[in-house]
């Protein structure tokens, strides 16, 4: 079977089952967003396996197997991060405090776990670990170190509560500002895991994952109403999540900012991003780097099509973000826009001069792979994109990769 024929079963299935599926699982689980979590993911596994494999004889009853298989290891999920909360509350000692100002569990974790005794990017990967339910794995990914050095990093944050003596104790309305930094962090880091999985065994997309950041950055926004970074990174999620069902086309490939359908776009999240853009402006505060990568946000979804976009006024936002945030992805960031103002040719200068730092991230080497192929030097793009494939984990942008490197040849 050809490529072709291949492309068109899945697409054909796609139409066809989607509902039925989603339907039998949210029957079978009770929860919506479980079905669709695990279809999204029997989808994509679909688009990964067939090619390979062929086609199967009965593809719904593939799809089925494979989409239920996945809701049990989504709920099996839930349950160890629910086990992992549990662990927290053992590794820190004492005995159990009044709830104090935050009134729901999982948000009042958070704050109790980032404590100031330890370094910010430690509390940070801890937090992640014992309340976010992440992989030592994917909070390695987001650090953009090794897995093993994060497992040390962690081990060692145990150790030292441990010797420390460093108590399980629930933070006061006054604890909560210098805690509330960490937190945003923790929130936003699992957000971007739910946004784009970083690992390859399991969907592009965690809506889970996604929609619970959303829940708790809006409680957090409540409890610190005049704090401009728990409204700037509620912005940045909404604007970011409005796209979600414009991400990944019907063969399970992740579709670019660019390429997106705009019409699919939630306009009632993106009238609320907006919307809290706007009063953040209006504070005259300066701002934060959550409330900048709002703002970036804003721009384009602003725009009705990727043609319309302001890039002057990216640009001028994320010279804002370098200076708050000198760090090597921003900068990744920032070319990108330029490439759109300034050309490729210029773009690509700076994103050479990250190759130190960024090496072993697959985003740096797709970028340079696309301002290569717009310079004509298509040999270099099809060895660039070659390492990015290497490296990416999500089998949706690997298939949006290897589909770009081969329309260079």
């Amino acid at each position: 079977m050809s490529a072709t024929d291949v492309q068109e079963a899945i697409t054909r299935a796609h139409r066809e089952e989607w509902a039925r599926l989603v339907a039998v699982l949210t029957g079978r689980y009770g929860d919506l967003d479980t079905a669709e979590e695990a279809a999204a993911e029997a989808f994509a596994a679909a688009v990964e396996h067939w090619p390979a494999d062929g086609v199967p004889p009965n593809p719904g009853a593939w799809l089925t197997t494979t989409a239920n298989r996945r809701a049990i290891d989504r709920i099996r999920r839930e349950s160890r991060r629910d086990a992992k909360q549990r662990e927290a509350r053992t590794v820190y000692g004492g005995p159990p405090e009044p709830l104090g100002p935050v009134g729901d569990e999982r948000l009042r974790l958070i704050f109790t776990c980032c404590h100031p005794a330890l370094a910010p990017g430690t509390r940070v990967a801890l937090t992640l670990r014992m309340v976010g339910g992440l992989t030592v794995a994917e909070i390695a990914r987001a650090f953009l170190v090794q897995e093993s050095a994060m497992g040390r990093r962690i081990t060692r944050a145990k150790v030292k509560i441990k010797e420390a003596r460093i108590p399980y104790r629930v933070p006061s309305a006054e604890d909560l500002p210098r805690r509330v930094s960490a937190v945003l962090a923790v929130l936003f880091l699992i957000f971007n895991e739910g946004y784009l999985v970083t690992g390859p065994d399991t969907g592009p997309l965690r809506h889970d994952l996604t929609t619970e950041a959303i829940r708790l950055t809006r409680l957090l926004r409540d409890l610190l109403p005049q704090d401009g970074e728990a409204a700037g990174l509620l912005a940045l999620m909404l604007l970011t999540e409005a796209r979600r069902t414009a991400r990944l086309s019907p063969e399970g490939e992740l579709v670019s900012l660019a390429e997106q359908d705009r019409t699919a776009w939630d306009t009632s999240l993106i009238a609320e991003g907006h919307r809290l853009v706007r009063e953040r402006l209006d504070s005259g505060a300066a701002p934060g780097r959550y409330q900048i990568l709002a703002a970036i946000n804003a721009v384009h979804t602003s725009a009705s099509g990727a043609e319309d976009t302001d890039w002057s006024q990216v640009v001028a936002l994320y010279d804002q973000l370098v200076r708050l945030d000198p760090s090597p992805v921003v900068a990744l960031n920032r070319a990108v826009a330029v490439a759109e103002l300034d050309g490729p040719e210029v773009a690509l200068a700076a994103v050479d001069r990250l190759d130190d730092a960024l090496s072993g991230y697959h985003a740096y080497h797709a970028t340079r792979a696309e301002l290569l192929r717009r310079l004509g030097l298509r040999q270099q793009a099809g060895a660039a994109y070659d390492r990015a494939i290497a490296l990416a984990g999500n089998t949706a942008e690997t298939a949006s990769l290897t589909r770009r490197r081969d329309r260079l040849r």
